[in-house]
């Protein structure tokens, strides 16, 4: 990808008044940091960031976002149950899931969840999201 690339897409977001509002959920407050930085810096919006299930369902209901990022593996709680959790809430939101296991490794498990897609963590990147929220759309 070219320098200006990136530029030129969240341009393009934001004149077609599209710009996506994600939630990011995962239990490395790190990881939230890096990644919340990395996908405004690349023309999304990131309404919000949770650590837990709990936060997040919280999150999603009270800040209706396009999109929920969300780790498989919330330390004792399971990224697979929550995205079942957000399909439920106000009609559902679309979720990705993520995480440092491919998505080879992680198999089934992801074929039973209502998740749009998956993006492993070293991929993750606003063309990710926005390739997998168009696919869903078709």
């Amino acid at each position: 990808m070219f320098p200006g690339s990136t530029i030129a897409a969240r341009r393009r977001r934001c004149d077609a008044g599209t710009v996506l509002r994600l939630l990011i959920v995962d239990d490395n407050p790190s990881f939230l940091e890096a990644a919340s930085a990395l996908l405004e810096r690349e023309g999304l919006a990131v309404a919000g960031v949770a650590t837990s299930a709990e936060q997040a369902v919280g999150q999603a209901e009270a800040l209706a976002p396009d999109v929920v990022l969300v780790d498989v593996m919330l330390g004792s709680e399971s990224g697979l149950e929550l995205a079942h959790d957000l399909a439920k809430l106000n009609g559902g939101v679309k979720v990705i899931l993520m995480s440092t296991h491919s998505e080879t490794h992680l198999g089934e498990l992801l074929a039973d969840t209502p998740a749009i897609g998956f993006i492993p963590k070293m991929r993750l990147s606003a063309a990710e999201v926005d390739r997998l929220v168009a696919g869903s759309a078709e």
